[in-house]
């Protein structure tokens, strides 16, 4: 089956909610950042890229067309932005699911493994997603950017990379985390931020759904470090999660202060751009958390 044939099958706005369409997108993903070497075929993964990259903008912009209403309330007015933005941890989509207190409280080991496996197939991986972001913003976001990636990288120590935190986790829990047996949900939250990153009409967006996951993941962190701790995990296994519950308060409040501040500041026609990619994140969320729950059955 070629991609010529999949563009058809898939352009209508109901496909892109399917797990075909969000583990193609997710195996192209893969393939589009990992690095590699030429080859004589580069010409055709070009045209095979042209139809990945218009369904991709096809999901983006009925993302941006789910939330396009809730965004223009946002203000552009730069300290009116960043309380509207502060919000959203209060009420954003997904915000305080009850699925987290299950998970601190009741959820048995298969419970938490399964969980944590989907979470795992989906994750875009933060510091790419930062590093791509970052290229050409304006000095003073572009300098805060950086300091968020050098945490992510550790600030210079392997030990304490935050992704090979998660990957030390996945090994001592066994799991087995493959795109084709994760729920489309976590794919196409993955597949989002992807987008929003890697291509800069999204820019702004992506500012605004980096920002609001360092703004919203302190508290589901400190409840999945609860329930490892619950079933007995180690401190060294459950490391990635607490450290998240509270790197990442100091982290949203430099964010809000050194990139979003500023960048509204400078031109208030990025207000509705950020506030759209944090509204595209936190809808993407909510979602995993409700196929999540149904998994459960709670």
């Amino acid at each position: 089956m070629t991609v010529a044939w999949r563009y058809q099958e898939w352009t209508g706005v109901s496909q892109f909610r399917t797990n075909a369409f969000q583990r193609r997108l997710a195996r192209w993903n893969r393939e589009r950042l990992a690095p590699g070497f030429p080859d004589e075929s580069w010409r055709d993964r070009l045209s095979d890229e042209l139809v990945l990259r218009r369904l991709e903008g096809g999901f983006v912009e009925e993302l941006r067309a789910e939330v396009a209403d809730t965004a223009l309330a946002a203000p552009e007015d730069a300290d009116d932005f960043v309380a509207w933005f502060e919000a959203l941890e209060r009420t954003g989509p997904g915000q305080h699911d009850p699925l987290f207190d299950w998970l601190a409280e009741a959820a048995t080991l298969d419970e938490m493994r399964w969980f944590l496996t989907q979470e795992a197939a989906g994750e875009a991986g933060f510091d790419d997603l930062v590093a791509m972001t970052q290229v050409k913003l304006p000095d003073r976001a572009k300098l805060e950017l950086a300091r968020n990636y050098w945490d992510e990288m550790g600030q210079g120590r392997m030990a304490a990379m935050h992704g090979p935190m998660l990957a030390r986790l996945t090994r001592a829990l066994d799991l087995a985390p493959r795109i084709e047996t994760t729920a489309w949900e976590s794919l196409a939250l993955a597949n989002a931020m992807t987008a929003m990153a890697a291509t800069r009409r999204y820019a702004w967006h992506s500012v605004g759904a980096l920002g609001v996951i360092e703004l919203t993941a302190p508290g589901r962190s400190a409840k999945v470090a609860k329930g490892l701790k619950r079933l007995g995990r180690s401190a060294d296994e459950r490391r990635y999660f607490d450290l998240h519950a509270v790197l990442d308060i100091r982290h949203s409040e430099a964010w809000l202060a050194e990139a979003i501040h500023p960048l509204v500041a400078e031109d208030p026609r990025r207000a509705r751009a950020i506030a759209e990619g944090a509204l595209m994140r936190l809808t993407c969320g909510a979602r995993c958390f409700e196929r999540y729950r149904a998994h459960f059955g709670i």
